[in-house]
């Protein structure tokens, strides 16, 4: 694990905040900016898990990357450059308080729910008789908190979102319009991989009165896809679904009775289990990007942050 970075340090010139997320340490340059340090930490079911994965970072950084600045005629996003392969610098902006989760099939979390028997999720109606990894007849937002440190994302319907005042409803509309749209993209894009874009996630935020889409897109850790030859056989004998994505994570947990509840001990993450993450994320990034991934492998990798990190100091001095 000696190429893997799971925390950083850092104290940048006018640093005015940092804040440690599951996976990703932002650092905030007189709140006008942000710097974005990727790490190798993985987490599931909200829940950080005690290894890191080589060169996760580095794909979540350069798949975020390369969608980010496709879709900018989309939404405005805060992304302005990546001086490494773990860092990410952009525009700082206030986050609105909820995940735009949008679904077009029933798989992971809503397929959990629904197998239970609830046929609402997020105030959003299913009809019966839908199988795990069924097409949804149209793809439907699932909105989530945004948890806090300790705290569980829970589903939060529209209603709900609008009620509380967390979004208004003048930002909400937007929100809408553009997760239908960033999600349209992200499908297209997928499909000429041969890639089925099953569902994910957007963030957004606010830099004065403009939105910005915030954070990563299409990743791993935000999406989840389906291989598309061979879908509609497996589905039609009731198989599992080919996918690339963070579920087999959360089903390996599931296996070894952990799902983040209390009391649960997190199991023990072996060698080859580790290596088997790492190159379902490199598969993800050339199948998706149809790129090859070439992985930083320096041993010291923090070090070499930090000497990118000073060169990028000099940008933010006053």
């Amino acid at each position: 694990m000696s190429n893997t970075i799971t925390s950083t340090d850092f104290t940048f010139t006018n640093q005015t905040k940092v804040y440690k997320g599951k996976v990703r340490d932002v650092y905030t340059i007189n709140d006008e900016y942000a710097v974005l340090i990727a790490t190798d930490r993985i987490s599931a079911f909200d829940v950080i898990l005690p290894k890191g994965i080589p060169f996760k970072g580095q794909i979540l950084t350069g798949i975020a990357a390369k969608f980010l600045r496709e879709t900018q005629n989309i939404v405005p996003n805060w992304f302005i450059d990546s001086p490494h392969p773990n860092v990410a610098i952009g525009h700082f902006c206030e986050p609105f308080k909820v995940e735009m989760v949008i679904r077009g099939y029933l798989a992971g979390h809503a397929w959990r729910e629904y197998n239970v028997g609830k046929r609402e999720l997020c105030g959003v109606k299913l009809p019966d008789g839908l199988k795990q990894n069924d097409k949804l007849p149209t793809p439907i937002i699932t909105p989530s908190t945004k948890a806090q440190d300790g705290e569980h994302d829970q589903d939060i319907s529209k209603e709900q979102i609008l009620a509380k005042g967390i979004v208004s409803k003048e930002d909400y509309e937007k929100l809408e319009k553009y997760t239908y749209a960033l999600f349209q993209r992200g499908t297209e894009v997928a499909a000429k991989q041969g890639l089925i874009l099953v569902d994910t996630k957007y963030e957004f935020g606010k830099k004065g009165d403009q939105i910005y889409l915030i954070d990563e897109i299409h990743t791993p850790d935000s999406s989840r896809y389906f291989y598309a030859e061979g879908y509609k056989e497996r589905q039609a004998k009731g198989l599992p679904q080919k996918q690339l994505s963070k579920e087999f994570v959360r089903e390996w947990l599931i296996e070894n009775g952990f799902q983040g509840k209390e009391g649960q001990q997190i199991p023990e993450m072996s060698e080859n289990f580790v290596d088997s993450v790492t190159m379902r994320y490199k598969e993800l990034y050339e199948k998706i990007t149809g790129e090859n991934f070439e992985g930083y492998t320096v041993s010291t990798i923090k070090e070499d942050v930090e000497r990118y990190l000073a060169r990028v100091n000099e940008q933010f001095k006053p």
